[in-house]
């Protein structure tokens, strides 16, 4: 049977999202079932994969976070990458970070491989 993976894209940045999200099934391709669902931003990507933590194998979590003017950054960068790391661990359940942190979009979109890697650390756990 199919390993089930579950991806979440955070789509405040849509044209990022969308070249995450491509870079990662491209990696997927027919190795495992998967099904997406969009969420608005990074910080609602850990709550997402603790309501369906039951129903997946694996999970890749996907978006993209700039630096502004303010400490936002720093915090929702910080606090996203810990949940996805406490989910990881206590759900004995591989958590792909492809959740970028960037100081400007010039940078997000040189980083858009980084879903392909996301799911490869994923699918590198699952057939351990």
């Amino acid at each position: 049977m199919k390993k089930k993976i579950l991806i979440i894209v955070a789509g405040y940045y849509e044209n990022i999202a969308r070249s995450l999200l491509k870079s990662a099934k491209s990696k997927i391709k027919n190795r495992c079932k998967i099904k997406v669902i969009n969420v608005p931003g990074v910080f609602e990507i850990p709550v997402t994969i603790s309501k369906n933590l039951k129903k997946f194998d694996g999970f890749i979590a996907l978006g993209c976070v700039i630096k502004g003017q303010t400490p936002h950054f720093d915090f929702i960068s910080k606090a996203t990458t810990d949940a996805l790391m406490t989910l990881s661990i206590s759900s004995k359940k591989p958590v792909g970070n492809g959740v970028i942190t960037c100081l400007n979009k010039k940078q997000a979109i040189a980083r858009d491989k980084k879903g392909a890697e996301a799911a490869e650390a994923v699918l590198s756990v699952l057939y351990q």
